[in-house]
């Protein structure tokens, strides 16, 4: 088999040679073995890095046939700088392994990928057993995301990212999804070819710092619910009945106590009760306008990617 590795790469010259040596090393292993062609290649694709990453990739392409790269207009975002791997790749590939360049997803899982694929699986997911390396709060924040985007309604499987295997037909049968806001730790299970799943342990990062801020991984999270769940503005909707009940009730308390002569105080619940309803109010023409906001862009039909130049 033909197989690809791709990797989004976003200011990443500090790791980029560790991961070169290592990636290359499992590759003559792979090809030692009989699991995969002499014609594989590592796909780095270059997301508008400022640094020298783009460079380097140039070197290491001139250096050893195993490597190509893909280089992108500018900065377009981790999920389409790896789809833009991943439609260049299945020109030429059987199979495509999607990982990040800090190469804490473990290499080593590849082979068992490889083997899940000969068993007929057109997309084998990479899943996190541990995650001993990391600390608490990205531990609690990190396992917190899968049980939220559950909740909302995203089918994304527990504690895996996008360290993953695809067949030629399942990267195919993915380029027909034609949303500009990719998501595809959630658009892969919908592709419902057979799958399977290799568990492996997370490893630290072997060099650099993540590129994934707090508030990127909140926005992920966010495109995430919002390109695939209706339920917050199910939510909104139930909320909104609940809040009207409520005041209807408060209101025919109220009138039942007048006309027992009761005088009603609580000026001040009052006044707090109205902020909280136009607070209410507010978030939820919010939701309602970032649903309306995406509709809006998808319906521009803008590229999700430009490529810049390609070395094969």
């Amino acid at each position: 088999m033909i197989l690809y590795t791709v990797i989004p790469c976003y200011n990443e010259e500090e790791v980029l040679p560790q991961t070169a040596e290592i990636l290359s090393n499992k590759y003559r292993a792979l090809i030692e073995a009989g699991l995969i062609s002499k014609e594989s290649r590592i796909l780095f694709v270059d997301d508008g890095s400022k640094d020298r990453t783009w460079e380097m990739i140039s070197d290491y392409h001139g250096k050893n046939p195993f490597f190509s790269g893909v280089k992108l207009s500018r900065n377009r975002g981790h999920q389409n700088a790896l789809f833009a791997g991943l439609m260049e790749a299945a020109k030429c590939c059987d199979a495509a392994v999607s990982i990040d360049a800090d190469l804490q997803d473990d290499v080593d899982a590849i082979d068992k990928m490889i083997v899940k694929f000969n068993e007929g699986c057109d997309v084998v997911y990479g899943v996190r057993d541990k995650r001993d390396s990391d600390k608490f709060l990205k531990r609690f924040t990190a396992e917190g995301y899968y049980r939220v985007m559950k909740f909302f309604g995203a089918n994304v499987i527990f504690n895996h990212a996008d360290f993953r295997l695809m067949s030629k037909r399942a990267i195919e049968a993915l380029s027909e999804f034609g949303e500009v806001n990719l998501f595809l730790r959630g658009m892969v299970p919908m592709l419902g070819f057979k799958n399977g799943v290799v568990y492996y342990e997370r490893r630290p990062r072997l060099a650099g710092e993540s590129k994934y801020t707090v508030k990127k991984m909140l926005d992920l999270a966010w495109n995430g619910i919002t390109s695939f769940s209706t339920r917050p503005i199910d939510m909104i909707l139930f909320g909104g009945l609940f809040v009207s009940g409520a005041a209807l009730f408060a209101m025919l308390v109220f009138l039942v106590l007048l006309i027992f002569g009761i005088s009603v105080g609580g000026t001040g619940w009052i006044i707090a009760s109205v902020f909280l309803c136009c607070g209410t109010n507010l978030a939820a023409l919010g939701v309602v306008g970032e649903y309306v906001g995406k509709a809006y862009i998808e319906t521009k039909h803008r590229p999700k990617y430009i490529i810049e130049e390609i070395i094969k």
